[in-house]
């Protein structure tokens, strides 16, 4: 299993919006950068991934769980475009946030320190378990 961040405009598309999706879940529609295009072609079911508020909130609030490969997005006719689906796991016990991130020396390299414009990208395990020991969260 591999994990990957996913950043949202909590204005756009919320974490209560895809909680609300159940294990339907969701396309991460709408991205039109091709490095994530392509991180996105690289998930597999089952992959985790950190649900992130951007804008104000700036933190990662939630764990969501690849439920559909890449497959064309349906927000455009363009077949360049693709996207995964994603559903919700859990909420954060305590939401990270970019500051929390950006303080912890052993995430100095995380991509979200050095491209935080990037919507889709990877987190690496111990990236991940990093994060989930300071959100108190388990999974």
């Amino acid at each position: 299993m591999r994990h990957w961040l996913f950043k949202s405009e909590p204005s756009t598309w919320g974490w209560d919006q895809q909680v609300a999706k159940g294990d339907v879940g969701e396309e991460w529609d709408g991205v039109r950068n091709y490095q994530a295009r392509n991180f996105m072609r690289e998930m597999a079911v089952g992959d985790r991934g950190f649900f992130y508020h951007s804008q104000k909130e700036r933190a990662v609030v939630g764990i969501v769980e690849v439920c559909a490969e890449a497959h064309p997005d349906s927000t455009t006719d363009d077949d360049r475009w693709e996207c995964v689906d994603i559903k919700a796991i859990a909420p954060v016990k305590t939401p990270v946030t970019l500051d929390m991130i950006k303080t912890d020396l052993r995430l100095a390299d995380m991509v979200l320190v050095k491209n935080s414009r990037l919507s889709v990208q990877p987190v690496t395990e111990d990236e991940w378990q990093i994060i989930l020991n300071m959100s108190g969260s388990q999974r």
